[in-house]
């Protein structure tokens, strides 16, 4: 394949380096045409992604806190400045306070529950909202959960409360912008090594019990969790919306562990 994402354009929001997802998503987007905006928060980490930009051809990087108003209205004015309309957003931002990612869910706080939901599920709306005001033709919007969500996982704790939010906010974004043409997807990779994945209590322990007993006996690769971020935003994802689309060797599927792991 190539050329599937020609002539399209979309911001990526999350690239914290080079193993990110979100990375993995926008190399896979470029290497079929796709042009490219990033978003980062803060100059730590726009040091980080520049040379990662540059390298797929993109030089349009916005600093973006995802929790303050006036920093969105700048950076999606900047996108229809330079634009005029996009054709797609990737979503892969979430933040829990590390300590939380440990111990007892019962012992989540007021405040980094409010924060918890406000950065990883509020941001995907708000961000998706103003993206599908530039979108006249149509588009894809697209976020990353993962199925703490939906079955309890150790120290994933009020992260997976707030991806179950994600995942109920991906539904109603697709119902409501289904008949301006704008499809609304999620992707649900099984545990990863990343930088936001390492910071959850027992993550080694997590990704090698996945990776043991996937159908598949394997976890998912950046480039595998790209391709399916190409499908969902190309004309071939033209009539796929509302889906939480796992891409984890099939271990959702899992009620146990494979036997000889019993």
């Amino acid at each position: 394949m190539a050329g599937l994402m020609q002539g399209k354009r979309g911001l990526v929001m999350g690239v914290a380096n080079e193993r990110s997802i979100a990375w993995g998503i926008a190399q896979a987007l470029a290497s079929e045409g796709a042009e490219l905006a990033f978003s980062y928060q803060g100059e730590a980490f726009g040091k980080r992604v520049e040379p990662l930009a540059a390298s797929v051809g993109s030089d349009l990087l916005l600093d973006v806190d995802v929790s303050d108003d006036a920093s969105m209205d700048a950076a999606f004015a900047a996108l229809k400045d330079r634009w005029g309309q996009m054709d797609f957003l990737v979503h892969a931002i979430a933040f829990s306070d590390k300590a939380e990612l440990t111990g007892h869910f019962r012992d989540t706080t007021r405040a980094n529950f409010a924060h918890s939901l406000n950065i990883s599920c509020y941001s995907f709306i708000d961000a998706g909202r103003r993206a599908a005001d530039l979108m006249p033709d149509g588009g894809c919007l697209l976020t990353v959960t993962f199925q703490g969500s939906n079955k309890v996982t150790p120290f994933y704790n009020v992260m997976g409360v707030a991806k179950a939010a994600l995942e109920s906010a991906t539904r109603y974004l697709a119902n409501d912008l289904g008949p301006d043409g704008v499809r609304v997807n999620a992707i649900s990779p099984g545990p990863m090594k990343t930088l936001a994945g390492a910071a959850i209590g027992g993550a080694r322990k997590t990704y090698r019990h996945t990776e043991t007993n996937a159908p598949l006996r394997t976890n998912a690769t950046l480039a595998s969790v790209g391709g399916a971020a190409v499908f969902l935003a190309s004309d071939y994802g033209a009539h796929t919306t509302g889906e939480i689309v796992h891409v984890d060797g099939g271990y959702h599927i899992m009620g146990l562990p494979q036997v000889e792991n019993l």
